[in-house]
């Protein structure tokens, strides 16, 4: 990708003191943008913004999730930072809310990255938690570590929702789950859906888009997302698990045509106005945890 980030420290946010955690948070920090644009360049994604076309979307293009990939860059640091400091839950929320108030100043109140502010975010900060305590940074570690710092607070955040997203009118309506669900249960469709069926297409000998198109399809089979309860209800949930599940029952991108048949999922999905934000900001952060993680 073209080198988005530019990255320092601001005077309010303690960095850590050996030269070698502050690049080891900057290069986490890179590694997380780098991760939302190798979601936003992937295509066919069904019914997503991607590089070459809108999706199902017409108040957002890719420049959109540029300037917010831009708004973000350093909060990944700061995020980070606060990990390594085992800052605790509420710094990490503030951190949130101020960067999603950077989006949405940098989107013209559009919300690209919402999902992807929480669960890249907390993923940064386990991460960063892991690097200072000197723990294997493998998936399964980071999962405890998430856990074991913030799996209380988090457990509290997925039920206190409110009513002023999209995605929480969902929950309310259709009983779906959504991000702060499944940070309170540690994330798991990354941990053991998004970030296997990554490894396992790479590990059969695929390329990296492929990894990433098996991976977005085993999420939006496997999660109830409330981007897509909100833009298709209930019917429009079912349509996309059913496409989902059906392109992984046929292999997949061990399929022969499995461009041209995610290719016309992309384009039901866009004639029925469907979304799977949700899954989006998982896969991307399955290629962080792939980026950063050894097993």
């Amino acid at each position: 990708m073209p080198e988005l980030i530019a990255l320092h420290p601001t005077a309010h946010v303690p960095a850590p003191a050996a030269s070698t955690g502050r690049a080891f948070c900057q290069r986490i920090a890179r590694l997380a943008v780098r991760s939302l644009y190798a979601e936003l360049a992937l295509y066919p994604k069904p019914g997503l913004v991607s590089l070459v076309d809108n999706g199902s979307h017409t108040d957002m293009t890719a420049a959109t999730f540029l300037r917010s990939m831009f708004a973000l860059r350093r909060y990944f640091l700061h995020i980070t930072h606060a990990g390594v400091d085992d800052a605790p839950f509420h710094v990490l929320k503030r951190l949130g809310i101020e960067a999603e108030a950077r989006m949405m100043r940098a989107t013209a109140g559009i919300n690209t990255h919402r999902g992807a502010i929480f669960c890249l975010g907390m993923l940064c900060a386990a991460i960063g938690r892991c690097h200072a305590s000197s723990a294997a940074l493998t998936a399964k570690v980071v999962q405890a570590m998430l856990l074991a710092c913030w799996g209380r607070e988090l457990g509290a955040h997925s039920i206190d929702a409110g009513t002023h997203s999209n995605g929480a009118r969902a929950l309310l309506r259709y009983a779906a789950s959504g991000a702060r669900e499944e940070g309170a249960r540690g994330f798991p469709s990354v941990f053991d859906v998004g970030l296997p069926a990554l490894r396992r297409t790479l590990a059969a000998g695929r390329g990296m888009r492929q990894a990433r198109i098996d991976t977005l399809f085993a999420l939006m089979a496997h999660i109830s997302d409330t981007n897509v309860y909100h833009r298709g209800g209930a019917d429009g949930a079912l349509t996309v698990r059913r496409r989902a599940r059906a392109f992984v029952a046929r292999g997949g991108t061990a399929c022969p045509d499995w461009e041209a048949r995610a290719l016309a999922c992309h384009k039901a999905f866009v004639a029925g106005r469907l979304s799977p934000g949700g899954a989006a900001d998982l896969l991307g952060a399955a290629c962080l945890l792939q980026a950063v993680t050894n097993g």
